[in-house]
């Protein structure tokens, strides 16, 4: 199987790439034929090695994932601190798996 994936404007300057784990997630449902679960959002910077590393915004994130009505939502376990900044309302109304890797990632994220 051919991928391509293209990055527009990939190298301009931003805060840092969080859509990389959400990528990960995407190409690996593709390959083994395994949807990801519809409920659950991802954000995450992702290394060669597959590990995740921690990105900015994550407050706004997550509660855009309380408005839009989600179940879940995987971080960088490195973005645990962010999570105080939230309102209890929306801590209590979702559900947030911190994760280290891709491979912790996935445990969530394939139905």
């Amino acid at each position: 199987m051919d991928v391509h994936v293209h990055i527009a404007e990939g190298a301009i300057p931003k805060d840092g790439p969080s859509a990389g784990l959400t990528t990960a997630i995407a190409l690996v449902s593709a390959f083994s034929d395994r949807p990801v679960k519809g409920k659950v959002a991802f954000t995450g910077e992702i290394t060669l090695r597959g590990r995740v590393l921690p990105v900015g915004g994550v407050r706004e994130k997550v509660l855009a994932a309380v408005r839009a009505g989600l179940e879940a939502v995987v971080l960088p376990a490195e973005n645990a601190a962010d999570l105080e900044d939230l309102p209890p309302e929306a801590r209590e109304s979702i559900q947030v798996h911190l994760v280290r890797t891709v491979g912790e990632a996935l445990e969530y994220a394939l139905v």
